[in-house]
């Protein structure tokens, strides 16, 4: 079902959701992507350069928070923009745990001209900010 764009207004929340991160998280996604940067999977190499421990990929975090817009939209191509600002590493530790990347949305303005509305986004992992300026824009039935 898709959001239609009288049913929503500026200040509603869009349904929270939290994204595990594992080691292996990280390797079945440097096979879908292509982006094999040993930042992702070699802990010792991550270290030398001067990471505190293997890093989620910037795209595979963004995507994390794109999929709380779409899920909310119902329509993945409703989303017309998407842009974020990465600020701090996605760190994911070699346990069963991993990482987990937290993100809520909130409704910041509507065009009733062009019937979309713009989503601020935060990301958050470990209590870090890891995205700034993540904003979607969504064209609504």
């Amino acid at each position: 079902m898709t959001v239609s764009y009288d049913s929503v207004a500026v200040g509603d929340e869009l349904p929270a959701q939290s994204f595990a991160v594992t080691r292996a998280t990280l390797v079945q996604y440097a096979g879908a992507s292509g982006d094999f940067n040993p930042i992702h999977w070699n802990e010792k190499f991550a270290k030398e350069v001067g990471l505190p421990d293997v890093i989620a990929h910037g795209m595979f975090t963004m995507a994390s928070a794109a999929r709380v817009v779409t899920d909310w939209a119902g329509d993945p191509g409703a989303v017309v923009d998407y842009g974020v600002r990465f600020t701090k590493p996605v760190v994911v530790a070699n346990d069963d745990r991993g990482a987990v990347i937290e993100v809520s949305g909130k409704i910041a303005a509507k065009d009733d001209e062009a019937r979309t509305v713009r989503v601020d986004l935060t990301a958050v992992s470990d209590g870090q900010k890891v995205l700034g300026m993540a904003r979607a824009t969504v064209r609504l039935a």
